[in-house]
């Protein structure tokens, strides 16, 4: 019953909602991460090769790639660092909460440190809402793309004049891809259709959903961080008024 009651405190001292929070939190970041840094780099080729004639037309956005490729690879190391500091708190304050290894209290130190927690979780969680809706930019820019690239080819089916469809385009300058002097800056007709149905749209494409996705997953992540973080630091509060320290 010694080792039973043992591996009993141990599981019951295992901070799950945390646990389950740093598994999406890791997810969630080697998709956005992993994905979004070979988006990138697709992207460039795409602008590259259909929307920009002249590399100074391109040397902005080249720019800006490789820096938030960089940017990705803070992010990674950031997230995984914070993300066993938030499970090792959890493991703290559901200890403290349930009293499983003898006579450990909760201090006033550990509260406080209980609320910085929260503070920069909920920091970092209004911060990541924002990257998340931006990630939806070139997933949306693409959608747009594959929706005109099928309008195309829906006309191409019914008339064989070039000049029914040669009108419809997809302008990479319109989503800042490009600046406004940029040529051609747009891609139309049946150039357009050729590009939906090369094999670096589809993987681009497909990538940017996934870095969606992952950044969906972090943000959901940190959402069930701040629910766990929140409720142990209040049960804390509580056993504090109550004069268990």
């Amino acid at each position: 019953m010694g080792c039973y009651d043992c591996c009993i405190r141990c599981f019951w001292a295992v901070p799950y909602p945390s646990l389950v929070a740093t598994l999406l939190l890791y997810a969630g970041m080697a998709l956005f991460c992993g994905c979004g840094h070979e988006a990138l780099s697709n992207t460039e080729v795409l602008v590259e090769t259909y929307f920009a004639r002249n590399t100074q037309d391109f040397t902005i956005m080249a720019s800006f790639i490789k820096y938030f490729q960089y940017v990705i690879y803070g992010l990674a190391s950031f997230f995984f660092l914070y993300g066993i500091l938030l499970l090792a708190e959890g493991f703290y304050t559901t200890s403290a909460v349930k009293q499983t290894f003898g006579e450990f209290r909760s201090t006033h130190c550990g509260r406080c440190i209980s609320l910085t927690f929260i503070i920069v979780t909920y920091i970092l969680a209004f911060i990541w809402l924002a990257v998340f809706a931006f990630t939806a930019i070139p997933v949306f820019f693409l959608f747009n793309m594959e929706q005109t690239c099928h309008n195309i080819n829906l006309l191409a089916e019914t008339t064989p004049s070039i000049n029914q469809h040669g009108w419809i385009c997809i302008d990479a300058r319109q989503y800042g891809l490009l600046p406004w002097n940029a040529m051609p800056g747009k891609a139309c007709g049946m150039t357009l259709a050729s590009i939906c149905k090369t094999s670096e749209y589809h993987v681009t494409y497909d990538l940017y959903i996934a870095t969606f996705a992952g950044a969906g997953v972090t943000l959901l992540a940190l959402f069930v961080y701040l629910a766990a973080t929140t409720y142990n630091y209040a049960v804390l509060r509580f056993l504090g008024r109550k004069g268990v320290r």
